[in-house]
């Protein structure tokens, strides 16, 4: 542990984009932030899995790629001068006697903050991985989890399983630059956003890529690393072979909490519980906010958890600085109060 922690008003853990506007909620009410997140980068998913995916929900911005939205979200946060302690996770919280919270990461960072927002997303993970013989030999060459940069598909046939929105949206953006897509769901309908649907069903009827529904996976074929073919059946069990050089799977992500299953938060299927209006959870001054928080009729958004960023910011702000009165100005008003 560190000989003196660091002292701050408000630790982050998770640094994507709901915590990175965190920072920026934070700072606009003159709370100093530290920020700590397990991968080497800021971001998050949007970072570490597609920054090259393109968001079509974020308001202002008609397509946005991931990446570019994270450089946009830290460079709003970086006038309030966060310190950042990337490629370590928390891996305890405790009370301390004054009504704070200390944090110690795995790297022995030791952080003495008086509120904690947790935004963590679904905490530590990694894909749902298709259970066909031998895959394992074909990742990293032919088939793969994520898409960093759409050219490393570019004249390939580029076979796509799964019906959410990253198959969706990938088989849309590949078919610009891929020889091939065919998308592989067991049923005809997507469970993608009702626009991206619409363009995949657009494209399908262009020609531009195949709907090969209702199949699933059912093999590989290839020489043990590269793939020549992927396997379909189709409900009854009828085989046929789609000429493939890359096979995504996009089956979601396996969520594991981590450390934060183990700190005393009420814990719902995997979520922390809050209260919507504050997104407070059940120990005091220890916030959630993003994917991993939960309550009635909740939207995992990007756009949610911006909203859900600045309600945490303003309901730690009295606990923070108690008995000084919060005069709420919209930033047109009051502009950039610079860090504190």
């Amino acid at each position: 542990m560190s000989t003196v922690p660091h002292r701050t008003d408000v630790a982050i853990i998770g640094a994507g984009p709901v915590g990175l506007f965190a920072i920026f909620e934070c700072g606009m009410l003159r709370l100093k932030c530290h920020v700590v997140d397990a991968l080497e980068m800021v971001g998050g998913q949007c970072s570490a899995l597609y920054p090259e995916k393109p968001i079509y929900d974020i308001p202002g911005h008609p397509a946005i790629d991931a990446g570019v939205l994270i450089d946009r979200l830290a460079e709003q946060a970086s006038p309030f001068d966060p310190v950042y302690h990337l490629g370590q996770q928390v891996v305890s919280l405790t009370r301390t006697a004054e009504e704070r919270w200390l944090l110690v990461t795995d790297a022995g960072t030791a952080i003495d903050a008086r509120c904690v927002i947790l935004a963590a997303g679904v905490g530590a993970f990694g894909p749902n991985k298709p259970p066909l013989d031998g895959i394992a030999g074909y990742e990293g060459t032919s088939v793969f989890y994520l898409v960093k940069r759409r050219q490393d598909f570019a004249g390939k046939r580029v076979v796509i399983a799964g019906g959410g929105d990253s198959a969706v949206d990938w088989a849309i953006s590949l078919s610009e630059v891929a020889a091939s897509v065919q998308v592989v769901h067991r049923r005809a309908k997507f469970r993608a956003a009702p626009e991206s649907a619409a363009r995949l069903d657009e494209l399908a009827k262009a020609g531009r890529i195949e709907l090969v529904v209702p199949y699933q996976l059912s093999g590989l074929e290839g020489d043990g690393r590269t793939l020549t073919g992927v396997r379909v059946a189709d409900l009854d069990d009828h085989e046929k072979v789609l000429p493939a050089d890359v096979l995504l799977p996009f089956f979601g992500l396996a969520m594991n909490l981590g450390p934060i299953a183990d700190w005393g938060l009420n814990l719902e299927r995997n979520h922390l519980t809050v209260d919507p209006l504050t997104l407070a959870t059940n120990a005091p001054g220890v916030f959630a906010i993003g994917d991993i928080a939960t309550y009635p009729h909740k939207l995992k958004l990007i756009l949610s958890g911006f909203h859900e960023a600045a309600m945490a910011a303003h309901a730690a702000f009295p606990m923070i600085r108690p008995g000084e009165v919060l005069h709420f100005e919209y930033s047109t008003s009051k502009g950039m109060p610079g860090a504190a």
